[in-house]
């Protein structure tokens, strides 16, 4: 069994590495559509803790999480935690 690898994705929050299919820009009209189908369906998660979104990861499950780290600080995240 491997060991499960994490990501910060802002105050204090984790999120499984092996768990994300994309990490997104929050701006365009797909991505708010998107969201906005996940809010409607429970499948939202809002870890931005009241600050502006930066990113957008969507998950294996459908679950669709909101974060104030920005795409270019998430994969430069995952690419050392890729390394360890």
């Amino acid at each position: 069994m491997t060991d499960a690898k994490f990501i910060k994705i802002g105050f204090g929050n984790l999120v499984s590495i092996n768990r994300i299919v994309a990490v997104v820009g929050p701006e365009s009209s797909p991505v708010k559509r998107l969201i906005q189908d996940a809010r409607d369906r429970d499948m939202l998660i809002d870890a931005t803790s009241g600050r502006k979104t930066r990113s957008v990861l969507i998950m294996d499950s459908e679950h669709i999480i909101l974060s104030a780290i920005t795409v270019e600080e998430l994969d430069e995240a995952m690419r050392e935690e890729g390394q360890s």
